[in-house]
């Protein structure tokens, strides 16, 4: 393949419904970032493209649980990502949004220019409605159970426990989000892309890289569970997909009588790629065209595993058809990363919060970048772990990397005023020369290993260059050589600052905020990246400034507040959001007795710490209990309270004492129990209703 004359990079445009956890940075932004940060010290003409995506059923779920309107809900979320971004240096050419007046207006565009090439079919069909909120579902509406891995938390458009794409009729007992119910099939007409007309062309795209019978790229650089996963779907035969949806927040589908409906959240997200970079386009003066629409641009889309058939086959389908854009040459999508053992779950605030990080880690970005990049998951699922960032940051980043350039800039100022030494070429030893080699070996391959989207290997190729310096430091020992042999000093010493400068360079893509700090304290510009690798980039003489500690060491004490901050948050979740159980209907209900009761007596259950044995009276007659509630409330003081009780449950037997009936408590996040009691005067029988 040529040499790109420019690069379209994105990265996936995350959700307005929520923060950014640490999974979404892992995932996509930060190895984009990386990416984007190593063309453009090679100069390279790259656009870095990205923004939040506005519309869809997320948005109107979240509205309406916090009683907002879904404009509210996505300007308070566009904001708070956009600075988290800004602040953990993810540097977006542009970061605009798919609420745009700009968006709504291409996405019409393409929607109307792929209907006038008939690249849609028309079809009036059942889908799920909901009688109660008297609407059509959205597929987020909609919630079920996975027919792929039995999860019973699976959407109508995707199983975010296993990634499996779905349809709303692939879940099994599906019931409405909104009212809880069971849905029925309703009637409708949307807009569907037959997908099974371009299964031969999106076949050859994604297996052989071909692209209308010429080569477009080479599929042996995709990752394997990327081919692997759209392989699976086209080899399961493509199937026609709605791109519109009965729903009233989005781009309103441009036809007459389609009142009601709007683009399908996964056409007009994409579009807004195309609709950022025109706006960036316009605001800099370039054609936005020449970037999507010129076969000498690499167009490189940065992605979650979750996004995989979107990107690598639905959105290429649409761009194809439309006959006029680019398809991506690259998509190299991340699998998931893991938290403490568990899946991150922002329903059940599992997870490390970016702008929360931000908060409490002040100007520790490096910290967590390096972290993430060093466990990313870039073929298999990976974990987090607050003390495996411990360890990283207190034995690689300070022992390692800062305890090295820490060491060359105290002995340069102690020995030579901070004074750039000079090299006698007479005096060079081969563990002179081998130092260097090694040095610009780790350069180079560096940045062989970002073109490849290898980022961990990458970040590991970078700090070697600070372990080749550790080490050649330690075996030279200038500091005894200073006495006895002052021109080997100096060029050991030299030799140590180029290696320092050259780690600046290298590290600049993971870590720009470390970079910065070590190019101000050698009072260095900028340098492009072949440049640092072609010659020194400290001449003799020159004068290098300060520079403070890099990393201060994370303690065992750190650690313990995040976890229980973590631990904090599940019991706080557990306690608001339990899910409602199975749905039963009234005639069900009916049967259920419950009816206030007095306690009359009570007493401990021998060899038990949680059982009580307690006589209720429920006004026609008393009856035995055993309850679970010693360790909440004792004998004593449970007398004479008035209760829920359960009447018609069948007797069992607990620790021989025959059981006739329950007691019915609240309970809290943290287990505590606690009566329920009557707001007004209630007597022992009367029906709980």
């Amino acid at each position: 393949m040529n040499q790109p004359q420019r690069y379209l990079v994105t990265a996936a445009l995350p959700y307005a419904n929520g923060p950014l956890h640490i999974g979404h940075i892992g995932g996509a932004y930060l190895p984009s970032d990386i990416y984007v940060r190593y063309l453009k010290a090679n100069q390279r003409d790259v656009a870095f493209i990205c923004g939040s995506d506005e519309h869809g059923a997320a948005i109107t779920l979240r509205a309406k649980k916090e009683g907002k309107t879904p404009r509210e809900i996505v300007d308070h979320y566009h904001l708070m990502m956009k600075k988290a971004f800004e602040d953990f240096g993810i540097r977006f050419d542009i970061y605009h949004r798919t609420s745009s007046p700009e968006h709504h207006e291409m996405s019409r565009e393409i929607f109307l220019d792929l209907l006038k090439k008939n690249s849609f079919e028309t079809e009036t069909s059942l889908q799920y409605y909901d009688e109660e909120a008297k609407q059509f579902l959205a597929d987020r509406y909609i919630i079920g159970t996975c027919p792929n891995c039995s999860s019973d938390r699976a959407y109508g458009d995707q199983c975010e426990n296993c990634g499996t794409a779905l349809s709303p009729l692939e879940l099994i007992k599906p019931l409405s989000t909104l009212s809880g119910s069971a849905p029925v099939l309703k009637e409708t007409t949307h807009w569907y892309l037959p997908m099974a007309q371009h299964e031969t062309c999106i076949r050859n795209f994604i297996e052989n890289g071909t692209l209308n019978g010429v080569q477009h790229h080479d599929p042996r650089e995709w990752k394997a569970h990327v081919l692997g996963q759209c392989m699976s779907w086209i080899n399961g035969g493509l199937q026609s997909r709605a791109m519109t949806r009965d729903l009233d927040w989005g781009v309103p589908v441009p036809v007459e009588g389609a009142e009601g409906k709007v683009l399908y959240v996964w056409l007009d997200a994409p579009i807004g790629y195309i609709t950022n970079t025109k706006v960036w386009a316009d605001k800099n003066g370039k054609n936005w065209e020449d970037y999507w629409k010129k076969e000498d641009t690499r167009l490189i889309h940065f992605i979650g595993k979750d996004n995989i058939v979107f990107h690598c086959i639905i959105f290429p389908i649409i761009l194809h058809q439309h006959g006029e854009f680019i398809l991506p040459q690259n998509v190299p999508a991340n699998e998931f990363m893991n938290l403490e053992g568990d899946k991150i779950s922002t329903s059940r605030n599992w997870a490390v919060w970016l702008h929360e990080y931000l908060e409490e880690f002040p100007g520790r970005q490096d910290e967590m970048r390096y972290v993430l990049c060093s466990i990313m998951p870039e073929q298999r699922d990976s974990e987090f772990t607050w003390a495996d960032y411990r360890d990283r940051v207190n034995n690689e980043l300070a022992d390692i990397l800062g305890n090295f350039v820490n060491r060359v800039f105290v002995l340069t100022h102690k020995y030579y005023n901070g004074s750039v030494p000079p090299v006698n070429p007479d005096v060079l030893t081969e563990a002179d020369r081998q130092a260097r080699v090694e040095g610009i070996s780790s350069f180079e391959n560096t940045g062989k290993k970002i073109e490849e989207f290898r980022f961990r290997e990458a970040l590991s190729e970078a700090m070697n260059l600070a372990r080749i310096g550790n080490k050649y430091l330690t075996e030279t020992e200038p500091w005894k050589l200073i006495k006895t042999d002052p021109e080997r000093t100096a060029i050991i010493m030299n030799y140590c600052l180029q290696l320092v400068a050259d780690l600046s360079g290298a590290l600049a893509p993971f870590l720009p905020f470390t970079a910065e700090k070590i190019r101000r304290g050698l009072c260095l510009e900028d340098i492009f990246w072949n440049d640092a690798i072609k010659k020194d980039q400290l001449p003799e003489g020159h004068i290098i400034g300060q520079l403070p500690i890099l990393f201060e060491k994370i303690s065992d004490e750190t650690v313990a507040q995040q976890m229980a901050k973590l631990e904090a948050s599940k019991a706080v979740t557990a306690a608001t959001s339990k899910e409602v159980k199975e749905v039963i209907d009234f005639e069900f209900f009916q049967k259920v007795d419950i009816r206030m009761a007095r306690i009359v007596e009570a007493e401990k259950m021998p060899k038990t710490k949680k059982l009580l044995k307690l006589k209720v009276d429920i006004g026609s007659e008393c009856r035995t209990v055993v309850s679970g509630i010693a360790e909440h409330y004792s004998p004593e003081e449970i007398v004479g309270k008035t209760v829920l009780f359960l009447a018609n449950l069948a007797p069992r037997e607990i620790k021989g004492v025959k059981s006739e009936g329950m007691i019915l408590m609240a309970e809290n996040a943290t287990g505590v129990l606690s009566i329920i009691s009557p707001e007004k005067e209630m007597n022992a029988g009367d029906e709980v209703r």
